[in-house]
């Protein structure tokens, strides 16, 4: 397996990070966990908004990916391009646990554009 196709499994298990983290600690209602989870605030909260962003990026990235693989892109950069992905994923998370907005969004822009990359890598 290439290692782009590893980034795609590495970026679908990313949300559950954040979700985990959002879980810690005392408190948890695992019977009732969605109504429990909308009562958050502070960082637990932007855990929570980033394990829903997670699953919203993802789809998009794992079919660029598979887009690349189907037409051939130069699997170099593919990889690459898959890796900046995930790096910059799990930077995202870390700025959104500790409220680092504007750098949260930049990061968010950067793995958008590496998607569309990657998506058009092979074209």
């Amino acid at each position: 397996m290439t290692i782009s196709l590893w980034c795609v499994l590495t970026a679908g298990l990313l949300p559950y990070v954040a979700i985990a983290a959002a879980k810690a600690g005392p408190g948890f209602d695992n019977h009732l966990p969605r109504a429990w989870l909308a009562t958050l605030t502070g960082w637990r909260a932007r855990a929570y908004a980033a394990h829903l962003n997670g699953f919203e990026a993802f789809p998009l990235f794992a079919v660029a990916v598979l887009v690349a693989h189907y037409t051939g892109a130069p699997q170099g950069k593919v990889d690459t391009l898959a890796l900046i992905f995930v790096g910059t994923r799990f930077l995202y998370l870390i700025a959104y646990l500790t409220d680092f907005a504007t750098l949260r969004t930049i990061l968010w822009l950067i793995s958008i554009i590496t998607t569309v990359r990657i998506f058009v890598a092979g074209g």
